[in-house]
């Protein structure tokens, strides 16, 4: 393994004591990774908090199969050390990382086809709040949902991390979008950054409203993290050869549909996690963002919605304001 400098033996983690509130998260000191062939230790300066990190600390989302237990999806920082016969040239780089766990910490390891530059004029918690959203909402959005230029998309949950990167994302590719949040100040919030209609669905039918804004003709793709009860008017909103993709089900994993609409209107349905998939994948989903996205994000196109940032040893009050549901864009710890 080679190195920039000597690595400590140790370093603070949070961890999560048992499945529960954000109480359960907790420092410890556990031994700084190795990076094994093919991975980057980052010397963690900012890491991401998303919904799966809160659904793994209540005990609903285990990490995959020799993922670290440590919460944490997305980290920035500096590349300290690279494993077996990587390349030195990482040394010393200041990266942005998609991880499938162990971000909350001071050192993580990271597979070095999920890392990707810092952009210029970036800080490091603005990187930080990168990865997890950006491959999401890329990979789902213009790859699953195939969204082109000039079409309209529906997204649920218009102020979360994963609303306003795709917001922000179909901004800077011409795709206008509809979004939905749960009260008029955040629909205020959506339009700012960027949306171009935001529906309250606490006093709305966000259906009536698509296809008022539509002119009948409905939405091209729909991307879901609600599920429930929401995927037949979903299905409602969009036009015909439509996309419906699902990220998350956060009001159910069981529905019933109509599936006459599918074929009389050629709709489309699919969805994915990003968690659990290979580090090829993922690595080749990097490529891409690295070819497509990224010089837009150094020419200053676009920049994440930032909420708020916590120390690493607060991330207790981090999670308890992801869950409070007050925030508008990313939630970030820093080290």
């Amino acid at each position: 393994m080679t190195r920039v400098t000597s690595l400590p033996e140790s370093m603070t983690a949070i961890a999560i004591r048992e499945p529960g509130g954000p109480e359960v998260l907790v420092p410890e000191t556990r031994p700084v990774p190795r990076p094994g062939p093919g991975e980057l230790l980052i010397r963690v300066a900012a890491a991401g908090v998303n919904r799966p990190d809160v659904l793994q600390r209540m005990g609903f989302y285990p990490p995959p199969p020799g993922a670290s237990d440590l919460p944490g999806l997305e980290v920035a920082g500096t590349v300290v050390a690279v494993g077996p016969g990587g390349d030195p040239e990482w040394l010393g780089q200041a990266v942005c990382a998609l991880v499938a766990g162990g971000g909350y910490a001071e050192y993580c390891a990271a597979p070095a086809g999920s890392c990707l530059p810092v952009p210029k004029g970036f800080s490091m918690a603005e990187a930080a709040a990168l990865p997890e959203t950006v491959f999401t909402v890329w990979h789902n959005l213009f790859e699953r949902g195939y969204v082109r230029e000039g079409e309209t998309v529906l997204v649920h949950g218009g102020t979360s991390g994963i609303g306003t990167t795709a917001i922000g994302l179909a901004k800077l590719f011409g795709i206008r979008t509809i979004v939905t949040c749960g009260s008029a100040a955040k629909c205020d919030a959506a339009r700012a950054l960027g949306a171009d209609l935001a529906v309250d669905y606490s006093t709305e039918d966000y259906v009536e409203a698509v296809k008022a804004f539509t002119d009948g003709a409905g939405v091209n793709v729909v991307l879901d993290m609600v599920g429930g009860d929401y995927v037949p008017r979903n299905l409602a909103c969009l036009a015909e050869d439509g996309r419906h993709v699902t990220i998350a089900f956060q009001r159910g994993a069981k529905v019933e549909i109509d599936i006459s609409q599918l074929m009389r209107r050629r709709l489309t349905m699919t969805g994915s996690t990003l968690r659990a998939r290979s580090a090829e994948f993922k690595g080749l989903l990097a490529d891409e963002l690295h070819r497509t996205l990224w010089p837009r994000l150094a020419e200053g196109g676009w920049k994440p919605a930032m909420d708020q940032s916590f120390p690493l040893a607060e991330a207790a009050a981090a999670h308890a304001r992801m869950q409070a549901g007050a925030h508008v864009g990313k939630i970030v710890l820093t080290v």
